[in-house]
């Protein structure tokens, strides 16, 4: 199956903590890193009631130092285990998710299922409001008997775009054009080209940084030459990056 191929790049940003900020573990204890990753080391462990400096942010990690002037990276589930001096919680800033929501333009890619034949899609959308997206698609089907490419464009509705995990609706319109194969070919049959009505449902996972995973149903319509409808059901998985 031919597809266009896509790289992606992902960039990082550091985020820094205003002013240093004491708090207090409340936890049996917390693991303390030697930088912004688990895959960073943990070198010591910060015991229930103690108290530590929360300095900076860097990718949902901080870092602080404890009273006895170690210093190191903690994650931010960590973080939200640990009370200020006024025994509320520590505030964590999620600046990724924060993002998410204000994102402008998202770009994803799709592997699944139209009927019985596996196909790939590309999508591009244009955020319009927190609730509502334009979207354009190409998605490229191959079945034993022909090759399908379908164009669509679509409305986005996402009923509650605050909730990391959260679902949306779509209604759009389109083409899809049929190739047979070449066997088909020779035998007389003709590339055709039929109008396409779509109405979907979907949910959206934000994952971190720019990225967020997508599956979504479709209920595809064609309008065939003879006038009647051919209905095509897709089931769809991929990943999008905003930008």
């Amino acid at each position: 199956m031919r597809l266009i191929s896509l790289a992606l790049a992902l960039l990082i940003s550091s985020v820094a903590i205003a002013a240093e900020v004491q708090v207090k573990v409340v936890e049996p204890y917390a693991d303390m890193h030697t930088g912004p990753a688990s895959e960073y080391p943990a070198f010591h462990a910060v015991e229930r009631g103690e108290a530590i400096t929360v300095m900076s942010s860097h990718t949902g990690w901080y870092k602080v130092r404890t009273a006895r002037g170690i210093e190191g990276w903690i994650p931010g589930s960590a973080l939200a285990k640990t009370i200020l001096q006024d025994d509320k919680t520590f505030p964590i800033d999620d600046k990724d998710f924060d993002a998410f929501q204000q994102r402008l333009f998202e770009f994803s890619v799709f592997a699944g299922r139209i009927d019985n034949t596996n196909a790939l899609s590309v999508n591009t959308a244009w955020i319009i409001t927190p609730n509502i997206a334009a979207e354009a698609s190409l998605t490229q089907a191959l079945g034993e008997f022909s090759e399908n490419r379908l164009w669509l464009v679509r409305l986005q509705h996402t009923a509650f775009p605050q909730w990391r995990l959260s679902p949306y609706f779509t209604l759009g319109a389109g083409q899809i054009q049929t190739t047979p194969t070449a066997t088909l070919v020779q035998s007389g049959a003709q590339t055709r080209t039929n109008d396409l009505l779509e109405v979907g449902v979907g949910v959206r996972y934000y994952l971190i940084k720019q990225f967020s995973v997508r599956l979504e149903y479709k209920r595809l319509t064609a309008l065939t030459e003879r006038d009647a409808f051919e209905e095509l059901n897709q089931w769809q998985l991929g990943f999008s990056v905003f930008f």
